[in-house]
């Protein structure tokens, strides 16, 4: 893998249902381009993202230790440290700019496949927030070397 990538993911919240059109959400991606490397078999991405209506942005840092976990850090605009781990439930603290929430991360399942070119992650989850049931989830990554092709009518 290259150390310039393009970063893909895909997030769905099942079982929220938006008070403005009464129905699920939907699936919510973003694509953007990101820093790779790789240290003592574990795999980092790190991408800066800009969240709509607020000032500054939110540095992310995705590490992937094989198929025993995920973690995703945020700082900044907002600050986070999520494990994902399967069959276990973590807890920690989401800090947003309007104050802090405790969230519980249950993974249920999780898969990660890593090729020379590509990494495919896929984490289905149940979400709650101060210990009160929100959502079943899923979150899918694809991280590709920008050579690769995969992505060439993005680059």
């Amino acid at each position: 893998m290259t150390k310039d990538v393009l970063v893909s993911i895909s997030g769905m919240h099942m079982g929220i249902v938006s008070p403005q059109t009464d129905e699920e959400e939907e699936p919510i991606e973003v694509v953007t381009p990101a820093s790779y490397y790789c240290r003592n078999g574990k795999h980092y991405i790190i991408y800066d993202e800009v969240l709509e209506g607020m000032a500054g942005t939110v540095r992310n840092k995705i590490k992937i230790s094989g198929d025993a976990s995920v973690e995703i850090m945020k700082s900044g605009g907002t600050g986070a440290h999520m494990v994902f781990e399967k069959n276990r439930k973590n807890l920690t603290y989401y800090r947003t700019p309007y104050g802090q929430m405790l969230i519980g991360i249950n993974t249920k399942n999780m898969k990660v496949n890593v090729s020379e070119d590509n990494i495919d992650v896929s984490v289905d989850y149940e979400l709650d927030v101060n210990h009160e049931p929100l959502a079943d989830c899923r979150i899918r990554m694809n991280i590709t070397s920008k050579n690769s092709g995969e992505f060439s009518v993005l680059s």
